[in-house]
């Protein structure tokens, strides 16, 4: 059986929600600490083996492919001035046997539509995908995770987690029972569901493992909630030929793609920050405590 080594970063996405932040630069180059949202995600994917990164981008995402591009001005200027430490991190981004790929999403048709315009990179394999908005803080990263349970399993995969009912409208909401092993196989999955007509609370978040198929029924989907063409569509779909199998992972969801979200995984990575975070944390205690800033 085939291995996962390919991931796909659909990065087209428009950022709204960070506006005016987002106007001229991606919200998938936010910051976390000293580290953009895109780049936990790809060292995510490294943990878990992958060696072939596919971004679907759009316009104004240039900043991401320099991200990962090498750098020679900046190299040399690290070099002349002696700052070791800063110039190896730079250079070690991403290590020397991983590659980066890019491809353009025209229109913003939604998540299928995106996983479908990585489909002449992605060929006839396995694929894991990743969205950068959901950073996950996990002792043992989320597709490493998922990649093992693939391994024994060779199934098709969902990351899910337990939200509150309220909250079923914002995601993928799936039907699954135990099947074994700490993972679910799943009957029935629907996108954004009232919370009155939602099947359970199990949602889907942004990490996938997916099999070739996935293809044939994201090119006949049409377009769904939104106008647009929806993953979950072509999951539904898929789940008539082949198992599906959804994995509750270990590990702590930052939904990055709100505010609230993405500033409490910035003070979580902060406060135990190897340069910052034993002062950060003394600020913020003191801050909590007196309302007064040091």
């Amino acid at each position: 059986m085939q291995k996962v080594t390919k991931a796909v970063f659909p990065v087209a996405g428009l950022g709204t929600r960070f506006l005016p932040a987002t106007k001229a630069s991606p919200k998938e180059m936010l910051n976390v600490v000293d580290k953009p949202l895109i780049q936990y995600a790809v060292e995510e994917a490294i943990a878990a083996g992958i060696t072939e990164m596919i971004f679907v981008t759009g316009r104004n995402k240039r900043a991401i492919e320099d991200h990962f591009d090498k750098a020679y001005e900046l190299e040399t200027e690290l070099e002349a001035k002696q700052k070791h430490e800063l110039l190896e991190m730079v250079r070690n981004i991403i290590p020397r046997n991983v590659c980066c790929a890019y491809v353009r999403q025209p229109e913003a048709l939604g998540l299928g539509h995106a996983v479908l315009c990585a489909r002449p990179l992605v060929g006839d394999e396995p694929f894991a995908v990743i969205l950068a908005d959901d950073l996950i803080d996990a002792t043992k990263p989320v597709m490493q995770q998922m990649v093992e349970l693939y391994d024994d399993t060779h199934s098709s995969i969902i990351g899910v987690q337990e939200v509150a009912r309220e909250e079923t409208g914002s995601y993928g909401i799936v039907v699954a029972a135990p099947n074994g092993g700490g993972h679910l196989k799943i009957s029935g999955i629907v996108e954004k569901p009232k919370p009155a007509e939602a099947p359970s609370t199990m949602a889907v978040v942004g990490r996938y493992i997916l099999s070739p198929r996935i293809f044939r029924h994201l090119i006949k989907a049409s377009p769904g909630k939104g106008g647009e063409i929806q993953l979950t569509d072509a999951i539904a779909a898929l789940l008539e030929e082949e198992r599906v199998l959804a994995l509750p992972f270990e590990g702590v969801r930052y939904d990055c793609g709100t505010k609230l979200g993405y500033l409490q995984a910035t003070l979580a990575y902060a406060s135990r920050h190897p340069e910052v975070g034993k002062e950060f944390t003394a600020y913020l205690h003191q801050f909590c405590t007196t309302g007064e800033q040091l």
